[in-house]
């Protein structure tokens, strides 16, 4: 076998394959009594395995484990001045997808979900699925204004996708709520839980207001309110 380190790896392999190819390697390097890059092959093992157990297995965006991670890690703490918003979204009427489409397709709405929902966000910003038909979006520093612009923006374009060219027929929209916290305000500790507490509710508002809406909070007046659709933009759902 060869075991010319990455050279032996052929380009664009499924990650599955790179960790079993990176194991086999390293087993025929350790019986050959080269431990330096037997261990480099694991150490490349490990980390695949790692990253893989980072991302979900049907969209390929991060998952809850590492919401987790990132929500209970150092980051949290080292955020920027602006603050960080934390965004639930829900696609609406999901379960009339699978009932009507079936399934796969579904899945299929899932993914595109997914990747619209990872489309614009600033580089520092990611998306999870949180589990079922939700996803997190996750923007540490960023101003509660530009926030909304970001959950708003994402709610228009997977309103405005080509749903039809899956299936006649078939549309999908979505809500969002927007919790932000500001380090600003010297008495504001970080608390992701109660965070995602907040744009818990403030999803659940957007779907009492009528779906397809982004709900936060209005610093100002201290109330929720939905952010209201554009009239003109269901031409493309």
């Amino acid at each position: 076998m060869a075991a010319d380190d990455e050279a032996a790896l052929p380009p664009g392999a499924p990650t599955t394959d790179l960790l079993s190819l990176h194991e086999s390697i390293a087993g025929v390097l350790a019986t050959q009594g080269d431990w330096r890059r037997a261990y480099h092959h694991l150490k490349s093992a490990f980390d695949l395995a790692r990253a893989g157990s980072l991302r979900d297995t049907l969209t390929s965006s991060y998952n809850r484990r590492y919401l987790d991670q990132w929500l209970h890690g150092p980051a949290v703490d080292h955020r920027g001045p602006p603050g960080v918003a934390i965004a639930l979204v829900d696609l609406d009427l999901f379960k009339d997808v699978n009932d009507t489409f079936g399934h796969l397709v579904g899945d299929r709405v899932l993914r595109e979900v997914a990747d619209l929902l990872q489309q614009g966000l600033p580089p520092e910003a990611f998306c999870a699925r949180y589990g079922g038909e939700e996803f997190a979006l996750v923007i540490p520093d960023v101003d509660a204004a530009r926030a909304v612009r970001i959950a708003d923006t994402a709610r228009i374009r997977v309103a405005r996708h080509p749903w039809r060219r899956i299936r006649p027929g078939l549309s999908v929209t979505i809500s969002v709520g927007l919790a932000h916290e500001s380090r600003m305000e010297p008495d504001l500790a970080a608390e992701p839980e109660r965070q995602l507490r907040s744009a818990d509710t403030l999803l659940y508002m957007a779907k009492r207001a009528g779906r397809n809406k982004v709900a936060y909070q209005d610093r100002e007046s201290s109330r929720t309110i939905p952010h209201p659709m554009n009239t003109a933009e269901s031409a493309g759902a």
